[in-house]
């Protein structure tokens, strides 16, 4: 007798890529069925994933009542770095596998770093403008403007991606500094940083990088007291998650002078409001939550995701399993 049983399913919520060929081949060569979709909010991505055995997740919010709605025993997957799109806890409550891939674009967010950080520090943006204004005055423009074996570069979390920025940065003659729970002072002696608390990181960094989670210890640290710290000539970077910049603070220090300017890749609600303060704050360069992209990341990060679906089907984790999960 057939079995009339439905097939097992996977559920893509959202994506950014041309295809999804290598993630449908690793579901159908499993005999699941596949679902593509472009969901933007918890409700729909709640209705697109109900009864799925496996749910992959770029961008769209994934709450408790979408969790509660997948099938017994599904793996839920994150395209991409962070998570905090993903309730954990409640994946986790009911010992539900989370996997996300957060090794197949390092390099291409150091570079994006490393370029905002020296683009910024050169003022390049403001002399940009003054030419195309009819000035030629560099030193006006650009005043103040020390060099890079006089600049300090803090790391405000100095994991894979702040360490491979540092090493892009070394050459230049740059001093660093870091903020990081996790880094020990001998190691950070023998990488040529100096270990410093989160308010000297304020106080001293020339251009702070932010390389952090967005965690409860780090959402919305920097913020108007923290502001008040940096020194006017500072710069910030921020390629890690939006949340960790209280933006409305941001935009008022940078039209008071407070600090000098700022690179933003990534932003507390996205894409941009078009209400949004920083729109119109000076100092600012801005990019579209591009760090992570190259053609050879894509390829990486579809293929991984590929291989945890297909592992998934099989019984199998998440080759990097989300940190608190099941």
């Amino acid at each position: 007798m057939l079995s009339t049983s439905a097939p097992r399913r996977v559920v893509v919520t959202d994506y950014t890529f041309p295809s999804l060929g290598r993630e449908q081949a690793a579901a159908e060569a499993a005999g699941a069925a596949f679902e593509a979709f472009q969901c933007k909010s918890a409700d729909e991505v709640a209705q697109a994933v109900r009864g799925a055995d496996v749910a992959v997740v770029q961008f769209a919010p994934c709450d408790a009542a979408a969790i509660a709605g997948l099938a017994p025993g599904a793996t839920l997957l994150r395209y991409g770095i962070g998570y905090d799109n993903i309730d954990v806890a409640a994946a986790a409550a009911q010992g539900m596998p989370v996997g996300y891939v957060p090794d197949y674009c390092i390099a291409e967010v150091a570079d994006h770093t490393a370029t905002l950080l020296l683009t910024l520090l050169r003022k390049l943006v403001p002399l940009d403008a003054s030419v195309r204004q009819g000035r030629w005055d560099a030193v006006a423009v650009a005043r103040p403007l020390r060099p890079f074996d006089a600049t300090t570069v803090g790391f405000l979390g100095f994991g894979r991606i702040g360490r491979e920025v540092c090493a892009r940065l070394a050459p230049f003659g740059f001093h660093f500094i870091a903020a990081d729970p996790a880094l020990q002072d001998a190691e950070a002696a023998q990488l040529g940083i100096r270990r410093v608390s989160t308010e000297a990181l304020f106080r001293e960094a020339d251009a702070l990088s932010l390389n952090a989670p967005a965690v409860p210890e780090t959402i919305g640290i920097v913020n108007r007291d923290t502001l008040r710290l940096m020194q006017p000539h500072a710069v910030i970077v921020n390629t890690a998650r939006g949340k960790l910049i209280d933006e409305p603070a941001l935009a008022e220090a940078l039209h008071a002078g407070r600090i000098a300017g700022a690179g933003l890749d990534v932003f507390d609600s996205e894409p941009l409001p078009a209400d949004s303060p920083l729109r119109g704050a000076p100092g600012l360069l801005l990019s579209p939550h591009a760090a992570w992209y190259s053609e050879a990341a894509i390829d990486r990060l579809q293929q991984l995701v590929a291989q945890d679906i297909a592992a998934a089907l099989a019984g199998g984790r998440p080759r990097r399993p989300v940190p608190g999960s099941a």
